[in-house]
């Protein structure tokens, strides 16, 4: 059939409406004409495997990488990045409108985050006959991959060194932008060649990351601070991105200088160090033990004089917190707050909440519950912490009504 989408989805597909059924269709551009066959049909939507572009738009652009055509990794290396990054913004404001039930969403212009290859200073593979894999689109079967391009490249340039991983059940490259070091951490049998790799090696042992060649953590500088990130531990995947997450928590939050900073899902410290040097005392609350020692480390190496580390899931946890809080920051999962994560952070009422969140999804029906309880959407910015992909980061900032 011939069709010609109108829409960008969150997940990544362009939407084609087709007597009255929406259609979802990988790889191709609103507006474009083109043809495919129907893969899937679920009564009230459907699925097209596209055949041909009969008619490209003029925002359609040569992919870089030899794999994007079965790599799941990348969804839109075939479009321009200024037509990507107004794809995020549209995404972000329609997942508002239609979940969120936000009439007019107040959504900035996207944010680039610099470059939009070569950003990415982590990245989790599989192995697959002897070489780093990751998973098709729509599928768990693994593509081996020879090269990478939004890897940072310092890990790119170890991709030639890697050799033969047979033995290997997964490995984590990561490297430090700020001191150009590079770390693997190896599930399963390290290779001998790993002697020969230019960087740290670490091993998952008991599901413990222990250094097996130099250090199993790394040092990384955001917004002039300094970060230790130790083997698999949470850290934003793109450096210059955390840059700009951390200007914009700052400008959501307003803290003055004898606030008290709630940093819910904490990760390694990025917003309570960044924050609580502005503040006059942090709570950070983190679930994670390797990511909660990162997080003292971490803020005692920023000289935050007054915090409290809490371990545990923030919406079991506040109970322990017998004070008050004047900003809370949250950076949860995929799935979002949920009422649990919302009842929590809202618990001392604090003036205002900012939202670190990367699925426009639960974000947007987190906004629904945070209205309904007296807390106004004040603005949403999304960040491109991931281009030439579907993902959006987004920073929101809710201001206490009542």
């Amino acid at each position: 059939m011939e069709f010609v989408p109108t829409d960008m989805a969150h997940g990544g597909s362009a939407v084609a409406r087709i007597g009255g059924k929406a259609y979802f269709v990988d790889g191709v551009i609103p507006g474009e004409l083109a043809t495919g066959e129907i893969e899937l049909d679920k009564g009230s939507w459907g699925r097209i495997r596209l055949d041909q572009v009969v008619e490209p738009s003029p925002d359609r652009v040569q992919p870089s990488c030899r794999h994007f055509s079965e790599c799941g990794g990348c969804q839109w290396q075939h479009a321009a990045y200024k037509t990507q990054l107004e794809w995020k913004r549209s995404i972000v404001a329609g997942q508002l409108k239609h979940l969120g039930g936000i009439s007019d969403p107040p959504v900035r212009p996207t944010v680039a985050s610099g470059d939009a290859y070569g950003y990415r200073n982590r990245m989790e593979y599989r192995v697959r006959r002897g070489m780093p894999a990751l998973h098709r689109r729509r599928s768990r079967s693994l593509v081996p991959i020879a090269e990478c391009g939004i890897l940072h490249p310092n890990i790119s340039d170890l991709f030639p060194d890697l050799g033969n991983l047979a033995g290997v059940e997964a490995l984590t490259l990561r490297t430090s932008v700020a001191s150009g070091e590079v770390l693997a951490v190896v599930k399963g049998k390290i290779p001998p060649q790993a002697e020969t790799w230019a960087c740290n090696v670490a091993q998952i042992v008991d599901g413990e990351v222990r250094a097996n060649r130099g250090s199993a953590a790394l040092e990384e500088v955001v917004a002039g601070c300094s970060f230790r990130i130790t083997g698999t531990a949470f850290f934003q995947n793109n450096t210059a991105g955390a840059e700009r997450l951390v200007q914009l928590v700052a400008e959501a939050a307003e803290t003055e200088s004898g606030d008290t900073v709630l940093d819910a899902y904490a990760g390694g410290g990025l917003f309570a160090v960044t924050l609580g040097s502005h503040a006059a005392r942090v709570v950070a609350v983190e679930i994670n033990a390797t990511a909660a020692a990162d997080l003292q480390a971490n803020l005692n190496r920023a000289r935050i004089a007054d915090y409290r580390i809490i371990r545990g899931p923030t919406e079991e946890v506040i109970e322990r917190i017998d004070e008050y809080w004047d900003v809370a920051v949250a950076d949860p999962p995929r799935r979002g707050l949920g009422v649990d994560g919302i009842d929590a952070l809202t618990a001392a009422r604090p003036r205002t909440l900012v939202y670190v969140s990367c699925d426009p999804a639960s974000l947007a029906r987190d906004s629904g519950l945070l209205h309904n309880i007296g807390y106004q959407l004040d603005w949403v910015t999304p960040v491109d912490m991931f281009p030439q992909t579907f993902h959006i980061e987004c920073v929101a900032r809710y201001r206490r009504t009542d």
